[in-house]
């Protein structure tokens, strides 16, 4: 017992509906990590990225867990709510590309040289992830801030879950412009690349004072105002390198609109354009929606009380 008369671990943490999906994503990652190391495999770039992924999300879903549990967040200074949210939203997502990446390069129907016993366990590998995918889905599902509640914190929202959607898009084109994209020829493409790596800082600042609980630390306007104007900005940014990308590498003037018969597959510079300028596009998508929703959000939160404010 605490010195408030309490138990010393936090029985939410086990027995809620909360709790119940952060032991099936512990679950989950343990079996897709023994699976995948026992017999199941993986190599390549695809396969490191994927072990890496799983790794990654089961030791943060570890450390979450046992802090939870043991009330040890409590000593952390940062916004436990905040955190968690942000932290199941990236796994999600990290997940759901493992899901798609892993069955997409490594299961077949027919039975690979290392025997049927191999596919099968790719299979069940891919089950897991995919059950992985609906634990961490159902934890944001369940953070998720509604209309009508008060908010508890930021990430909760919208608008802090489309941050977290932003950043890994992010990395996603940054991924693509290290594979070849032969961003430096021109200027107009460095201005790109610039505009990415600044709206992606920008993102991730965001979500670090959300995050460590420092939300007054803008001291010239409200946080939910800071937000706005720096999405505005990432949109107007964003709206120019969606525009100036395309034509600086599939216009015939700078570059070539289709495919070249000789470009080897994997390692295709005009393969990186392409996946460049699709999620420039989808992350510019993600900022207009970010930027409706947070004028939304401040326009409600306007009219709460002050203890319902992000």
């Amino acid at each position: 017992m605490d010195s408030q008369g309490g138990p010393y671990l936090n029985k939410k943490a086990l027995f809620s509906p909360l709790g119940a999906a952060r032991l099936c994503q512990l679950a989950m990652g343990c079996a897709v990590i023994a699976m995948v190391t026992h017999s199941a495999g993986y190599s390549g770039s695809q396969g490191v990225f994927c072990m890496a992924a799983w790794c990654c999300c089961f030791a943060m879903s570890v450390v979450v867990f046992f802090l939870d549990a043991t009330r040890l967040y409590s000593c952390l200074p940062v916004s436990w709510d905040n955190l968690t949210v942000t932290c199941a939203a990236f796994a999600t997502l990290m997940y759901v590309t493992a899901s798609v990446v892993y069955p997409l390069f490594f299961v077949r129907i027919e039975c690979p040289y290392a025997g049927c016993d191999v596919r099968n366990f790719r299979i069940a590998v891919t089950v897991c992830s995919i059950l992985g995918v609906l634990a961490y889905g159902a934890e944001v599902a369940w953070c998720r801030a509604r209309p009508g509640q008060a908010v508890v914190g930021y990430m909760a929202t919208v608008s802090g879950l489309l941050k977290v959607v932003q950043g890994f898009v992010a990395c996603i084109i940054f991924g693509a412009l290290a594979n070849g994209s032969e961003y430096s020829r021109y200027a107009a493409t460095i201005y790109c690349v610039v505009v990415y790596a600044f709206c992606f800082t920008l993102t991730a600042v965001v979500v670090m004072m959300t995050v460590c609980g420092r939300t007054k630390a803008v001291r010239c306007m409200p946080f939910d105002r800071f937000v706005v104007v720096c999405t505005l900005l990432e949109v107007l940014l964003y709206l120019s390198a969606s525009v100036v990308w395309p034509v600086f590498c599939f216009d015939t003037k700078y570059g070539s609109p289709w495919r070249p018969s000789s470009c080897p597959r994997g390692k295709c510079p005009w393969d990186s354009k392409v996946a460049v300028a699709v999620f420039s596009f989808v992350n510019f998508g993600l900022y207009v929606a970010d930027l409706i929703y947070s004028q939304r959000l401040r326009f409600v939160s306007s009219h709460l009380s002050t203890n319902s404010r992000v």
